[in-house]
């Protein structure tokens, strides 16, 4: 759309403040690689196309070559270039390169490997701090946001007028926007994690005497190095740096572009918070921001091939997001999930009010978040009965649109075209009919996200058969699905919620960002005196 709708814009500009005929100002239609490179980085460069009709004026005829795309300006000229349109001078050197070198995006320029091995030596670091000081920054932390909520409910401001203006989906500016309440709760989870951080690192999980003389212990250690890629949503970053800090790992941060403003704020937030405890040059925590949408797609494409120096890739963002990081992955493992389609099943055994309250917090209180649900299931004994009846009357008074399944279309007399594996991210859902408990079991484990789904009952067995048969990472009985969430988790936070059956399921806080490894003491042991008989194996477990 901007593609089509600057040069359209530009070009009639341009004929009317230069009287330029239709012949030339049509040149402008055929854009050249660097001129789009430009387009790209024009929130970050309010260009100036006013700037660029003085300097036609003056005869500049290599402004208007270059900006109709006919000739590549030298690294000089692109440089004057992107100073006459207004580009930042941070951002001047870098998007001048690209404007002269075309080719020059599709090449390495070594920051990944760099800021990588950056966050690896500020893990170092972290960890040498020992968790009481931790834990220190972390508080530290949260108090900054309290303190700096008006400038950045400011900063938001810009991003959520940016969003209207671009028409980016009520959705998307729903998980943009940023309140005063939101943000104390931001920082009350940070000091959850503060304080339950002095437990994380170096805990004995097991201990055995191998032999005389011989123990083994086994201790949580960090991770390593994380990329954490989020769109929209601004307070997920001092929430994922607090996690990083409290479990030593390096953190790499790469934000939606939406979120500038605000991101931008809180990163300094942040960098204020880890100065408190460690120098300038050491830095465990990277906001990475790249003057183009060009390298910043770069850059992730390179932390994405960086097996060794990046240890998990965590995506928290759109489906098509997400799966577009997973099939770029090579040899890093990605921890997250696609989409969130959540079920709340209506057994026939349950209670009208409890039905009423968990459905509409369940679909209502966050439509557009992934624990939001997604289809409705009636059990066939109450479809049209008062239960049933009152839980969607209270839907539909808060403006929810409904989706008739198959099976209940049918029992409607009326004909349904929804796909029933679907993700809505608003004020609208499926509504399906299910024949009992195991029915319902079977329809979430076909058409459900493995993301969280519950039941509505009073029924403690069908309750139990719907908790330890629907295979999802959280199952809830007479709970919202809003449940699936880190801080109402008693995690603090979390870095993402994960569908993957391996390393850690479900909200993922500072125990998911762990992995182990193993101490031995000994008094001078050899393989060989075991082998040649000298030494015998105990193997005996010790308490912790």
């Amino acid at each position: 759309f901007f593609f089509v709708l600057v040069p359209m814009l530009a070009r009639r500009a341009l004929q009317l403040s230069l009287s330029l005929p239709a012949s030339l100002s049509h040149r402008w239609a055929t854009t050249a690689p660097f001129t789009r490179a430009l387009m790209d980085a024009k929130r970050a460069t309010n260009i100036s196309f006013g700037a660029v009709a003085d300097a036609m004026q003056r005869k500049e005829e290599w402004v208007v070559s270059t900006i109709f795309g006919e000739t590549t300006p030298t690294l000089a000229e692109a440089s004057t270039l992107a100073e006459i349109l207004g580009v930042p001078p941070s951002m001047q050197p870098t998007l001048a390169e690209e404007m002269s070198d075309p080719g020059k995006a599709a090449e390495s320029d070594g920051t990944a490997a760099r800021l990588a091995d950056d966050a690896r030596q500020g893990s170092r670091a972290l960890l040498a701090l020992g968790a009481e000081r931790r834990a220190a920054i972390i508080n530290r932390l949260a108090d900054l946001l309290e303190a700096e909520t008006p400038a950045i409910l400011e900063a938001n401001a810009k991003d959520l007028t940016w969003a209207k203006e671009n028409h980016i989906s009520s959705a998307l500016q729903g998980r943009l926007k940023l309140t005063k309440d939101k943000l104390r709760t931001v920082a009350e989870g940070l000091r959850q994690i503060a304080a339950q951080s002095h437990e994380n690192l170096g805990r004995v999980v097991r201990r055995m005497q191998l032999a005389d003389g011989l123990l083994l212990e086994k201790e949580t250690v960090p991770l390593g190095v994380l990329l954490v890629i989020f769109e929209s949503r601004p307070d997920v970053l001092p929430q994922v740096a607090a996690l990083a800090l409290a479990s030593a790992n390096g953190l790499l941060l790469k934000s939606g572009k939406e979120a500038d403003h605000s991101n931008l704020v809180l990163y300094e937030l942040v960098k204020q918070a880890v100065q408190t405890e460690l120098p300038p040059d050491v830095v465990p925590i990277t906001l990475v921001q790249r003057p183009t949408e060009t390298l910043e797609r770069q850059f992730v494409s390179e932390v994405l091939q960086l097996q060794g120096k990046v240890d998990l890739v965590i995506p928290r963002g759109s489906n098509q997001m997400v799966q577009s990081i997973q099939a770029q992955a090579k040899g890093v493992p990605v921890l997250g999930h696609a989409d969130g389609v959540c079920h709340v099943y209506l057994h026939e055994a349950a209670d009208m009010e409890k039905a009423v309250r968990v459905v509409r917090d369940a679909k209502c209180d966050y439509p557009s978040a992934c624990n939001a649900m997604e289809t409705l299931l009636l059990d066939e004994k109450i479809w049209d009965g008062p239960v049933a009846e009152a839980v969607l009357d209270a839907l539909q008074k808060e403006g929810v649109k409904f989706h008739w399944g198959p099976r209940l279309a049918a029992l409607k007399g009326e004909e349904s075209t929804i796909q029933l594996h679907c993700e809505y991210g608003d004020l609208e859902c499926a509504v399906e009919v299910v024949d009992g408990v195991e029915d319902a079991v079977r329809h979430i484990n076909e058409f459900s996200s493995s993301h969280t789904d519950a039941i509505i009952t009073e029924d403690p067995m069908a309750a139990d058969t719907f908790l330890s048969r629907v295979d999802s990472a959280d199952v809830f009985h007479n709970v919202s699905t809003r449940f699936a969430d880190g801080f109402r988790f008693g995690l603090g936070a979390e870095v993402g919620i994960s569908t993957s059956r391996i390393h850690a399921r479900g909200p993922v806080g500072v125990e998911g960002l762990l992995t182990t490894r193993c101490r031995i003491r000994g008094e001078g042991h050899t393989a060989q005196q075991f082998s040649s008989g000298e030494k015998i194996f105990l193997h005996k477990p010790l308490a912790l």
